[in-house]
């Protein structure tokens, strides 16, 4: 035992608010110390120990250093002036006791922690239709060219190589027209790239926030758009630009114009006068001279923000946005648009783009979930390149469930690839029984998986710009079993709650056949998942409870159901290679 790692702090990373009258309490641990950690706690005026009260932690992380127990304390009123401290039994069944000035064997007198007061704004509230959804990226310009007459005028043909420069002619009523695709693939919320008008064929060079780009169609456009979404289910979410703006961006150019005189000078980080366009002059992404950054600690700016950010959602319905390198953007700004918007439209969301770990914009004060990158890398490791083992693939799950909130964990943009990254079935060399299996992982694993258009028909490409192809839209060019493949995934996503909403549980690490295995549970129901993440087939056993009616999912087209009335049956299970099992034991009475 390594007493010297135990940590908790009476900080939002430790506690934290999930209703008025509830608090869920985390302890860190040097992994494998203990093999039960308890807390206690008391209200400040009642000084009777035998008054105390008692919950049982759960272990429900492990990374490769750590252990992270959880407990829920509910009370009857609001939560406050509630004292506590922890009590820890090693392997060999000795008592330790921490608090926020000690750990001893000795049961403490003083040094407790205390949880103050539990505000209305403290809760953490995201919206609850994120929990779990089916997002579906698209680039609009690849997309599908609805409408040949707002085409630019040098647009190459559908399906050309894709350079930094062509474009191909995709717009809002080629998206439009393919609605009823997208909802049968299972998607619940489409994420748009960029559509205002801007330079080049990204838009991510902006230069009018309130208009759509003419080459994509116009505002009534995308209004209709997102009243079809909404018609058929779905939600729709764009791509908010407000780090950077384009240099044909309406305020810029009076800087460029009017110089130091200019209103606008103090909109963008200018690092000298007089300035021309040219990245030495002036802040801008990387070493990008037509893409400045606004300087969104200025207040003018952050009201321009919000503007736009109100704007849409008013005038086309929008159900939130995604933010575009959110982790740039002046803090304050999300707290401010947090502050503004939710409290007129509390159920949009706001998904903040990092390439890192975003505990810091996800504590309740900003976004309501992020890009999770870190899933992705995790994938491709595993998967892709075959870096690390299963054992070391938990590990790096189990630390990254670990750090954020529980409902976050369940909102969060869960991507196997994006417009910024090769395609996943390009780092895996084509290989489409690797992109089943991550794709498998993608939609079982806690989050919200997100599918860039066309990896379900098989679509490939390297690294920007190659991997903005266009989509394929004759049924030859399509691969029908991988798309049959995503569709019974998200089948599965949206008919099983255990797998939407449940609680995540390793249940086995095989280095050996290259096996990885997870239990998702909710409300009695829990279904086991199998990754063969080898050429080679593999042999595995599950252990079945008391009262347990047992149906294979996946392999597909198997409805094989048995039940089990012995405690502690094996069921052994055979696994091809580069295979999924997917197992529902549901707990009845037989």
């Amino acid at each position: 035992m390594i007493k010297t790692v135990v940590l908790h702090k009476n900080t939002l990373d430790y506690v934290y608010v999930k209703a008025r009258n509830k608090l869920v309490l985390r302890l860190e641990t040097a992994k494998d110390s203990f093999k039960e950690c308890r807390l206690i706690y008391w209200a400040r005026t009642e000084n009777d120990i035998g008054k105390r009260k008692s919950s049982k932690m759960e272990l429900k992380y492990q990374d490769n250093m750590l252990d992270y127990y959880y407990t829920e304390v509910e009370f009857s009123k609001i939560a406050r002036y509630t004292k506590y401290f922890f009590e820890l039994i090693n392997n060999e069944g000795e008592h330790y006791y921490y608090t926020e000035y000690d750990f001893t064997k000795t049961y403490p007198a003083d040094g407790y922690f205390e949880y103050l007061y539990a505000n209305p704004g403290d809760v953490i509230q995201i919206p609850e239709w994120s929990k779990g959804q089916v997002y579906y990226q698209i680039f609009p310009e690849r997309f599908r060219n609805g409408d040949y007459s707002n085409d630019p005028i040098d647009c190459v043909n559908w399906g050309e190589k894709p350079t930094r420069e062509n474009y191909m002619g995709g717009d809002l009523r080629g998206i439009i027209q393919k609605l009823d695709y997208i909802k049968l693939l299972g998607a619940d919320c489409i994420y748009l790239n960029p559509v205002f008008k801007g330079d080049f064929n990204h838009k991510y060079a902006t230069t009018d926030y309130y208009q759509v780009d003419e080459s994509f169609g116009t505002n009534e456009d995308l209004k209709e758009l997102v009243d079809g979404c909404h018609a058929r289910g779905m939600k729709i979410i764009l791509d908010g630009v407000f780090n950077h703006c384009g240099t044909s961006f309406e305020p810029f150019l009076d800087v460029m114009k009017h110089q130091e005189n200019s209103k606008y000078k103090d909109w963008f980080h200018i690092t000298r006068f007089p300035a021309e366009t040219t990245h030495r002059d002036y802040e801008c992404v990387g070493a990008y001279k037509w893409m400045p950054k606004l300087c969104t600690s200025n207040t003018e700016v952050c009201r321009f923000i919000l503007d736009v950010m109100e704007f849409w959602i008013n005038y086309a319905g929008i159900d939130g946005w995604r933010l575009d390198v959110a982790d740039e953007v002046d803090p304050h700004v999300w707290r401010a648009a947090r502050r503004y918007l939710k409290e007129k439209y509390p159920d949009i969301i706001l998904l903040g783009e990092t390439w890192g770990f975003g505990r810091k914009m996800l504590s309740g004060d900003q976004m309501d979930s992020v890009m999770n990158y870190i899933f992705r890398d995790a994938m491709l490791d595993f998967i892709a390149y075959e870096k690390i083992n299963p054992v070391q693939l938990d590990e790096r799950l189990n630390h990254m469930l670990a750090g954020y909130y529980e409902e976050f964990n369940h909102a969060m943009y869960n991507l196997l690839d994006s417009h910024d990254t090769p395609r996943f079935l390009h780092s895996c060399r084509e290989d489409k029984n690797k992109l089943k299996l991550a794709a498998a992982l993608q939609f079982l694993l806690p989050g919200a998986p997100a599918v860039y258009y066309g990896d379900e028909a098989g679509l490939t490409g390297d690294n920007d710009p190659d991997c903005r192809r266009t989509m394929p839209w004759e049924e030859t060019k399509q691969d029908q079993d991988l798309m049959a493949w995503y569709r019974r995934l998200s089948e599965i996503r949206h008919q099983e709650p255990s797998v939407r909403y449940g609680d995540f549980r390793t249940i086995l690490t095989d280095n050996e056949n290259n096996v990885y295995g997870f239990e998702r549970s909710h409300e009695g129901v829990h279904i086991k998942v199998i990754i063969n993440n080898s050429g080679k087939p593999a042999e595995i056993s599950l252990l079945a409870g008391n009262g347990v009616k047992l149906k294979e999912i996946i392999p597909l087209g198997e409805q094989n159901c048995r039940n089990f009335s012995e405690n502690g049956v094996s069921i052994p299970f055979k696994l091809e290679p580069y295979s999924v099992k997917i197992i529902k034991f549901e707990e009845v009475e037989l």
